[in-house]
């Protein structure tokens, strides 16, 4: 099992596996500090965990923040839920 300070090491230094990872343990601890950070990096996967939380609150203004964001599939789920 890796630590989440390796994982976060990996995840600055551009591996894309780590990155994924790290933010599947944040999302797992609700950490969302954490996914906001990693989705500023541009991390999909943070993207998608806040997104699929986002649409579940039908929060739209953090869909469009996360859209804004760079996450694509936000905008995706917003428009549908308009």
């Amino acid at each position: 099992m890796t630590d989440w300070d390796t994982l976060r090491a990996l995840a600055d230094e551009g591996n894309e596996k780590a990155a994924g990872k790290l933010a599947d343990l944040a999302d797992e601890r609700s950490d969302i500090d954490t996914l906001n950070e990693l989705l500023d990096e541009g991390n999909d996967r943070a993207g998608e965990h806040l997104t699929r939380r986002a649409a579940a609150a039908k929060d739209l203004l953090e869909l469009q923040r996360i859209s804004d964001a760079g996450y694509a599939e936000a905008e995706e789920v917003l428009n549908a839920l308009l």
